[in-house]
């Protein structure tokens, strides 16, 4: 198959399930600024979602966007070390014009993983999950609000879990974005430098927001 014996074919598909992992971010982006102003209208939302099939839907083929992502990256990752052999060891410093990101995709990966694996047990577990499968806890699986102050207020731990997590994501973000466009073809003189800037700001606004929500919900909660 060639989207996975090419090389062309792996980058297009990595291109592509990395646009998913955008919009999935920017979807729970959404959320969290809800969750800021209301904590009522965020759990609406959490109803919602777990709820209606066509929004369970909606968020599997995000979810699988990210997934084929990683087990693609995963793929790339292990087919370059093979092709390369000892020859990995032997550079030390990094090429003029190679930017550290791109050096360190597959680590800078492997810690988007974990801090994923990390959300989907202290929300998709406790909420979706457990919605579908009929099981409620103490805290109602549509009430996102309480697990939030459960997880984010007061807790310094998870709150620094989630900011780590969310720089490794910048640095995946500024590289990975601009990478993707220049696969997908949009990459002449002009267009190229442009759009190495956009995913910069895309990134940093992407995370940004996602870092200051975190100590938001750590001082205050999930709001009135």
């Amino acid at each position: 198959m060639w989207l996975l014996n090419s090389s062309i074919g792996r980058k297009l598909v990595m291109s592509i399930s990395g646009l998913f992992l955008i919009l999935f971010l920017l979807f729970h982006l959404c959320m969290n600024i809800v969750a800021v102003f209301s904590g009522e209208a965020y759990n609406m939302v959490c109803e919602f979602l777990g709820t209606n099939w066509y929004a369970l839907v909606g968020t599997l083929v995000l979810a699988a966007g990210v997934l084929v992502h990683f087990v693609y990256a995963w793929i790339l990752t292990m087919q370059n070390r093979k092709a390369r052999g000892n020859d990995r060891y032997a550079a030390t410093a990094r090429p003029k014009g190679v930017e550290w990101a791109s050096q360190n995709m597959f680590v800078l990966g492997l810690i988007v993983i974990l801090g994923l694996i990390l959300h989907l047990s202290h929300f998709w577990a406790n909420m979706m999950l457990a919605e579908l499968a009929g099981v409620h806890g103490e805290i109602a699986p549509t009430d996102g609000a309480k697990f939030i102050n459960f997880y984010f207020q007061g807790n310094i731990v998870n709150t620094i879990l989630y900011v780590i997590w969310f720089v490794a994501l910048w640095f995946h973000l500024t590289h990975g974005f601009w990478s993707a466009i220049q696969t997908l073809g949009w990459n002449n003189n002009i267009w190229l430098g442009r759009w190495e800037c956009i995913s910069k700001w895309v990134a940093t606004i992407i995370c940004g927001l996602f870092v200051v929500i975190t100590i938001i919900f750590y001082v205050n909660g999930v709001g009135a």
